[in-house]
């Protein structure tokens, strides 16, 4: 069985990959793939009642995550109706394709470890759509936006899901990761940002706005553009201070802040006709999402649940402690694999193989491990949860990601676990 369902999922995995080659729609090879993949396991299980049971638990923490994507769409499209991220857009006055790279990295950077790295990449590719008409330009930036939301989620207990995951596990704490990650994850965003930023010539950025004048905007217009911009982004900043203090998932402070932001905008326009007022409803702003790429996130969740009920990854896990032997290798390469598979039963799996009593809290393989899982999700477009969500919005294949973008984020993954373990040899 574990033989066919590892068949199943790399058939389907190869499939995406060649997305633009055989012209097959990634979402649903992904859909398929992840129902193939539990229908084997059903077909070939003496136990039907667990299969359910599993698939249930399995379905439980994606929907969080798909909900959680869902709103956090929703609130960006609501506070683009509404123009919000000119206000960002029109500070950035640089029209070097250099400098604008430097700028938004960091920016996505620091955001992510207030936000998190899904979040930040979903506001800040919408800012780039903004600022940079040109298709190839664009793409570029939203590469290094996926490579510097990651690494400034893996420094942040609320930044990254895998860190989180270890944050509520005990495994680390918020200080401890902080000081202990902040400076290798900040070099594996700036070592490839320079190396972009070398390979880009010296042009101007080819902006949606270039020679046109700016339209005028009412006081009331722009009364508007500033709460709907405070109301998001204030809403999105609120939403780990909720689940520290409710103990919540994630998805329902996102919630709340889609319903309160919801409110918000019907007020704003109450006094307008229905068609007006009609593009900056909440019901206009989730018609404008890009849903597929929720399917495509169900269906890779899916075929990766599976994996994880039928103790695939946790074998695998075993193998490489068996195999590699050394602690700090089998951790730099869970995060390679991470790229690959996700990165959130990779983590949990590792969880469950080395226990609290022989590596305590804030050990060196819990942050090394919060690191590389953190990070070594850029090294493929479908790594992350930010690199699927940037992938939809911006129409990001796999290939060009593999050919402009992997090979930088993996010299940056390297330098920042080179700079994490001697750091940390230094210390001991």
């Amino acid at each position: 069985m574990s033989t066919l369902l590892i068949l199943l999922f790399v058939t389907g995995y190869i499939l995406i990959t060649l997305e633009h080659s055989i012209r097959l729609n990634k979402t649903a090879t992904a859909l398929i793939t992840g129902i193939i993949c539990w229908t084997a396991y059903a077909l070939m299980s003496d136990n039907n009642e667990l299969v359910g049971e599993q698939l249930s638990h399995h379905l439980s923490t994606i929907s969080e995550i798909l909900f959680f994507l869902l709103g956090a769409m929703t609130v960006v499209e609501l506070i683009d109706a509404h123009d919000g991220f000119t206000l960002i857009t029109d500070r950035i006055a640089t029209r070097s394709i250099r400098t604008l790279l430097w700028i938004i990295s960091l920016i996505a950077f620091f955001l992510s470890a207030l936000l998190d790295n899904l979040t930040t990449a979903i506001v800040m590719v919408s800012v780039t759509r903004k600022l940079i008409r040109n298709t190839e330009q664009r793409h570029i930036m939203a590469g290094m936006i996926i490579v510097a939301s990651n690494a400034g989620g893996a420094w942040s207990p609320i930044g990254d899901v895998t860190t989180t995951m270890l944050w509520i596990g005990g495994q680390v704490t918020t200080l401890s990761i902080i000081q202990g990650l902040f400076l290798p994850s900040l070099v594996s965003m700036v070592v490839p940002l320079v190396l972009l930023t070398r390979l880009q010539p010296k042009v101007e950025i080819k902006s949606s706005s270039q020679g046109i004048s700016r339209p005028y905007v009412t006081p009331i217009a722009r009364r508007d553009r500033r709460i709907m911009l405070a109301v998001g982004l204030g809403g999105m900043l609120f939403v780990p201070i909720f689940k520290t203090l409710t103990h919540l998932p994630p998805y329902m402070g996102m919630m709340l802040v889609l319903g309160l932001i919801w409110v918000v905008s019907e007020v704003l326009h109450s006094d307008k006709d229905e068609s007006e007022r009609k593009k900056f409803t909440a019901a206009h702003a989730l018609s404008r999402i890009d849903a597929s790429s929720i399917l495509f996130f169900l269906g890779i969740l899916l075929a990766v649940g599976a994996l994880e009920a039928t103790s695939i990854l946790h074998t695998l896990a075993e193998s490489l402690n068996k195999t590699v032997g050394n602690l700090d290798a089998i951790v730099f390469l869970i995060g390679i694999v991470s790229a690959v598979v996700d990165n959130v039963p990779i983590v949990a799996a590792a969880m469950g193989m080395y226990d609290l009593q022989t590596y305590p809290v804030d050990a060196k393989l819990w942050e090394f491990l919060a690191y590389c899982a953190g990070t070594g999700g850029s090294l493929l477009v479908i790594g992350s949860a930010a690199g699927v969500a940037v992938m939809g919005m911006e129409r990001l294949s796999f290939g060009w990601y593999l050919r402009k973008i992997s090979w930088l984020a993996l010299i940056g993954y390297v330098a920042g676990a080179l700079v994490y373990l001697a750091g940390f040899a230094l210390s001991d």
